[in-house]
């Protein structure tokens, strides 16, 4: 039997330049085991993935502010906290980045995410400044949370509800927001693309990137359970 799966999305599942790969949606379908996609992104994006691949909607949002599984939606941290902390970093000059309209936060229930463009020591600096609240950085945007929420702790709620240890799933993933998920997986890849704190806590890092290296790993643990 093939393992369950915590897969990454951006940098992981996409091409390099942003996009699905489209080999997402010949392999996943398919693939005879729980998968849970655990993104930084808005608790809609990976919905609408997983809803477009046919698979249970299985997720954890906004690197493990939401956790959705077998129906059911928790909701952890402190999101009040986090939208002071980009309120004080405007104030002082910061920008958010995003522009008009501002779709990357319009459904952030958790969190705020700002353009990987924004001031980033500035924002550090306003952070550090509140209680429980840190700044991750996933390449894509820099997040503002709650220090009690992350992906790994996630995956132990929705393990839970699903009968199965963490230990049980296979992790891929490319960034900093990935290295929770990474320590309570029992075994964990980051692909070539990946930031250096991804590649320090994986268990290997692959020699491709992005969805070539996800592929890789889907093609080995197929192997290995014929």
């Amino acid at each position: 039997m093939v393992p369950p799966l915590a897969l990454d999305i951006d940098g992981t599942l996409t091409t390099p330049t942003g996009r699905i790969d489209p080999r997402a949606f010949e392999l996943l379908p398919a693939w005879d085991a729980p998968i849970v996609f655990a993104t930084g992104k808005a608790f809609p994006y990976p919905v609408a993935l997983a809803h477009f691949l046919g698979r249970e909607e299985t997720v954890i949002a906004e690197n493990g502010g939401v956790a959705h599984v077998e129906g059911e939606t928790a909701i952890v941290g402190d999101p009040d906290a986090a939208r002071a902390v980009v309120e004080a970093f405007r104030e002082r000059g910061g920008e958010v980045g995003w522009g008009d309209g501002d779709t990357v936060n319009r459904w952030r229930e958790t969190e705020v995410a700002l353009s990987p463009d924004a001031d980033a020591d500035l924002l550090r600096e306003v952070a550090a400044a509140v209680d429980d609240v840190e700044v991750v950085d996933t390449g894509y945007a820099y997040h503002v949370k709650s220090t009690a929420v992350s992906k790994g702790r996630a995956l132990g709620v929705v393990a839970d509800a699903l009968g199965v240890g963490p230990a049980s799933f296979v992790a891929v993933g490319d960034s900093e927001n990935d290295v929770s998920t990474f320590e309570v997986a029992g075994e964990s890849y980051a692909v070539a693309n990946a930031d250096d704190a991804a590649r320090g806590a994986a268990d290997a890092v692959l020699d491709e990137g992005f969805m070539d290296g996800t592929v890789s790993v889907l093609d080995g643990l197929r192997e290995r359970a014929e």
